[in-house]
This record gives C-alpha cells, sequence and structure tokens, in this order.
C-alpha cells in the first residue's frame, strides 16, 4: 500500500520508470543466464574441433554441433560444412556468420544502455514538473499553503530517487554484460581460428594422402 501511495506521490513520470525498471530486471536475468560460459562455449564441442585431425572427426564435431545449438556451435557448423571451399573463402563465410552470432550474444543489451541513460534524465523531468506544480501553487496561492506545496517538492524528490535508483543499478549491469559479452566473443575468435587451422591441417593430409596413393598407383 506504501509503495502504491509512494507511486502516486510521484506522478505520472513513475509509471515509465517502473516499466523502465521492470524491462531492465527481466534483460539482466535473461542475458546474465544466456551469457554463462558454459553455455555458449559449450565443452563439447571445444574438445571434439581441438581434436580434429580427419574427416571422421570433422563428422563427428558437426553431429555434436547439431546437439548443442547456439552462437558457438552456428559458427563451427558453417566452418565444418563449407570447409571444402579456399581458406580466404571459409574466413569470410566464418566471419560472416559470427556478426549475425554477435547480435545474439549482445540481444536486449542496447535496451538496457539506454534504460540506463533515460532513467536519470526522467526522474529529472518528474523533478521539473513538480517544482513546475510548486510554483503555480506559490503564485496562485502564495507560499502560506504548506501541504500543497509539500504535494509538489514530494514529487520532483520522488522521481528523482527513483530514476536514479533505476539508472544506477542498469548502468553497472549494462557495464558487466557487455564485457562478458566481449570475453566470450574474444573466446569464439580463438576456437575458430584454432578450428580454421586443424580444417587448413585436414585438408593438406588428404591431399597427401591422395598424392600418396596416386604414387603407388603409378607405381
Amino acid at each position: 500500500m506504501e509503495f502504491i501511495n509512494e507511486l502516486q506521490n510521484g506522478g505520472i513520470i513513475m509509471y515509465p520508470l517502473l516499466l523502465g525498471s521492470v524491462i531492465a530486471l527481466a534483460i539482466v536475468i535473461e542475458r546474465a543466464f544466456c551469457l554463462r560460459k558454459k553455455n555458449v562455449l559449450v565443452a563439447e564441442i571445444v574438445t571434439a574441433i581441438e581434436k580434429i585431425e580427419s574427416v571422421e572427426d570433422i563428422k563427428v564435431a558437426e553431429r555434436i554441433c547439431e546437439a548443442n545449438p547456439g552462437p558457438f556451435a552456428n559458427i563451427v557448423l558453417v566452418a565444418l560444412k563449407n570447409r571444402d571451399l579456399v581458406i580466404d573463402e571459409l574466413k569470410d563465410a566464418i566471419l560472416d556468420q559470427g556478426r549475425q552470432e554477435i547480435r545474439t550474444l549482445e540481444r536486449g543489451i542496447v535496451a538496457l544502455e539506454t534504460i540506463a541513460a533515460v532513467a536519470p534524465l526522467l526522474g529529472l523531468m518528474g523533478t521539473v514538473l513538480g517544482m513546475i506544480k510548486v510554483f503555480n501553487v506559490i503564485s496562485e496561492q502564495g507560499i502560506g499553503q504548506a501541504s500543497v506545496l509539500s504535494g509538489g517538492i514530494s514529487e520532483a524528490l520522488i522521481t528523482t530517487v527513483t530514476g536514479l535508483a533505476v539508472g544506477i543499478p542498469a548502468l553497472v549491469a549494462y557495464n558487466f554484460l557487455a564485457n562478458k559479452a566481449e570475453s566470450l566473443v574474444l573466446d569464439i575468435e580463438k576456437y575458430s581460428s584454432g578450428l580454421l587451422r586443424n580444417i587448413r591441417l585436414t585438408k593438406a593430409g588428404d591431399a597427401g594422402s591422395l598424392s600418396a596413393g596416386g604414387g603407388k598407383e603409378a607405381g
């Protein structure tokens, strides 16, 4: 009941602030779960791509990726399914898919940044609206109406505090999640480079085997 009273005393600006706080909390919870390292960099996929030495290993890695869908798995699958491309074209395919998956990893983070920036401004707007009410009362009734004046002052203070209470945690959460997403992107790039190297070595090994087999037949 007290919360509802405070909401009403804060005026109309309290409603977008309340909505922003709910959205921010939902984004933080969802992103904190989705950006857990073990959920993105699945250990089975990492092990599979590090052990690639033959075509059979590549097929095993494909099956593991298909069983564990996600941004990292999608990038690895693109690399494995397009392994017959020349190296430069394969790099481009991986980069293109990587850009798409980065958008997935960073989903919602921009909205969180926006809430962190807008909430204090909404609080400031509420402060201004509250002070306008105070000055309107003074101009109409003088300064003797303390109970009426307190309503406008209360609205100004409540919205200011609420705006900061929403904006500061949202900013901290944004910085944390953005840094976490960037760290995962760097890890994905590292493993993608290793995968590309293993595919190159596998192709070179297959070519060498074919050459050796051709030489024996010729002999």
